[in-house]
């Protein structure tokens, strides 16, 4: 005789109940929403990462300019700190120097192609060291 929720059903399969599978399909049910939780976490790491990258940037332009270094020296420097397609733009009035930079950041590993990039700025200003 088998069981059906701690009930002896005559006739039944012993160690069997009605729940048999329901894990399983439970699981199959859940599982894409937590490949999707996960990937949404990984993009806003990768947000996160862009953004400071972008702040140091333009902080390291804002300093080089304010000490003077060629604009091209600068510039290169702030690239080699910034995310892949930024852009970099440097504005001077008077004893003041301030930089901006924006990158696009795209979804993790191309996912999310069909949304458009979020878009991450930073901007520092840097007084002029004195010559």
């Amino acid at each position: 005789m088998g069981t059906r929720r701690g009930v002896r059903v005559p006739g039944g399969r012993p160690g069997r109940t009605d729940e048999d599978g329901a894990v399983t399909a439970e699981t199959v049910m859940v599982l894409p929403v937590l490949v999707a939780l996960t990937l949404g976490l990984v993009w806003l790491v990768g947000l996160a990462s862009a953004q400071v990258r972008v702040v140091d940037s333009a902080r390291e332009v804002a300093r080089a300019v304010a000490r003077d270094e060629p604009s091209a020296e600068a510039l290169a420097l702030g690239h080699r700190v910034a995310p892949a397609a930024a852009r970099i733009h440097v504005a001077s009035d008077g004893d003041l120097v301030e930089v901006s930079v924006v990158a696009p950041v795209a979804g993790p590993a191309g996912l999310f192609r069909f949304l458009p990039p979020v878009h991450v700025d930073a901007t520092a200003v840097a007084a002029r060291e004195p010559r």
